[in-house]
């Protein structure tokens, strides 16, 4: 934190006269531990005129138009006959004339016409392909018969059973990329995301992801590969992608590094805010108490409200004991002790943040903003940057704290 050292700029005679006699202090034996650490809308005065013209009226017809458009694309479905004859005619293959062969050469019947209109590329294939009796034949190697069975079916009638989907889905993804379908391929991506990566299929997905142009996919799972890699570098799929590409298997290690770092970065930050925020807090609980008054301290001419009373302020009570240190402590060696130290830290604090020191009732607060002017450069800066940095920590949270105290 960007605390600059401070030793005490006055002697013990003065702060004894500046400090205690702006407190009404109830001493209580306190245990030195629990000291804190460092710790509506404007309106115009403008009247309005009877001349300026009115706004022109709200385009009616440009919105009833768009919303006629959405109820067109609503009424666009396909109704579920439909839907069967065109699964109906895939799976009796009647008029079919051409087949796909797939492994084992097993063939599927299917219909040119039907394909080209589904896939153009697919359906190119077809049409170069040389015809025998009347029929056009295609190879699709290296993928399982059922498939490219759900594959062709898919062409037809958008159907698929859940089952062989999952059961398949890095094969369909391939096939919807190579013939170019991007309809399945959606429908592949979504179940992938969905749930369906596991840490022994994720590496394999990833690279399918890369090879097929899902940037989307990809990502999601660098993210899982990262957060598991213990136990997605032990599996088989991973001992595989290292042999065959060694250089995605450095990227992903940078990755984790990366990751890593960044981790570390992120929790670093955390904290600092988190001491930021306490010196806010701090800073709130040093106004209410010389301004307010709060349990067994508070201003002179204030009446003491009872340690009983609960107090809404997270710092208050470790900065009454601060207090009550400062103002009776013996310590007389230079610079004073270090819960004194911390004390004239969190005064000068305030009078860096403060913009009213001749009406503040903080103790010391037009002596610093005094003192300010005989400051180095160096440590002006600094402090410039702790200020910004506590302003800030509360600024982050406002939205969500509900409304902030001024300090200004």
């Amino acid at each position: 934190m960007a605390s600059p050292a401070l030793d005490s700029p006055w002697p013990t005679s003065a702060r004894e006269s500046l400090f205690c006699g702006s407190f009404n202090i109830h001493m209580e034996e306190e245990n030195p531990a629990d000291i804190i650490p460092v710790l509506e809308d404007p309106t115009s005065s403008v009247s309005c005129s009877d001349t300026i013209p009115k706004p022109p009226p709200v385009p009616i017809n440009a919105y009833a138009g768009n919303k006629s458009i959405k109820r067109l694309s609503e009424s666009c479905s396909v109704p579920k006959e439909t839907i069967d004859t065109w699964d109906k005619l895939f799976k009796e293959g009647c008029g079919a004339d051409a087949y796909i062969i797939t492994e084992g050469n097993s063939c599927i019947p299917a219909h040119l016409s039907v394909l080209t209109l589904a896939s153009p590329v697919l359906g190119n294939f077809l049409r170069q392909s040389k015809v025998q009796n009347g029929m056009r034949y295609i190879k699709i190697p290296g993928v399982p018969y059922q498939a490219v069975y759900t594959f062709i079916r898919f062409l037809y009638s958008s159907c698929y059973e859940k089952e062989e989907m999952k059961k398949y889905v890095p094969h369909l993804l391939v096939l919807s990329h190579s013939y170019s379908v991007p309809s399945l391929k959606r429908v592949c991506i979504y179940f992938l995301e969905q749930g369906w990566l596991t840490k022994e299929n994720v590496v394999d997905v990833l690279q399918l992801a890369r090879n097929c142009d899902a940037p989307r996919l990809s990502l999601i799972c660098v993210r899982m590969i990262v957060k598991d890699f213990k136990a997605i570098s032990s599996t088989e799929g991973w001992k595989v992608m290292k042999k065959v590409n060694p250089a995605l298997e450095q990227e992903l290690l940078e990755f984790l590094v990366e990751a890593d770092s960044g981790k570390e970065e992120r929790l670093k930050k955390k904290e600092e805010k988190k001491v930021y925020l306490q010196l806010y807090e701090a800073m709130e609980a040093l106004l209410h108490i010389c301004k307010d008054g709060c349990r067994t301290i508070g201003p002179r001419d204030k009446v003491f409200k009872g340690s009983q009373v609960a107090c809404g302020f997270p710092a208050c009570k470790g900065l009454e004991t601060l207090v009550r240190h400062f103002s009776s402590c013996k310590t007389r060696v230079p610079g004073g002790c270090v819960h004194c130290k911390r004390m004239w830290q969190l005064l000068e604090l305030h009078s860096r943040i403060c913009n009213q020191p001749d009406a503040c009732k903080v103790p010391l607060c037009r002596h610093f903003k005094e003192k300010m002017q005989q400051q180095t450069k160096k440590d002006e800066a600094k402090w410039k940057l702790l200020v910004s940095k506590v302003l800030a920590s509360k600024d982050a949270l406002w939205p969500i704290s509900g409304p902030r105290s001024s300090l200004l």
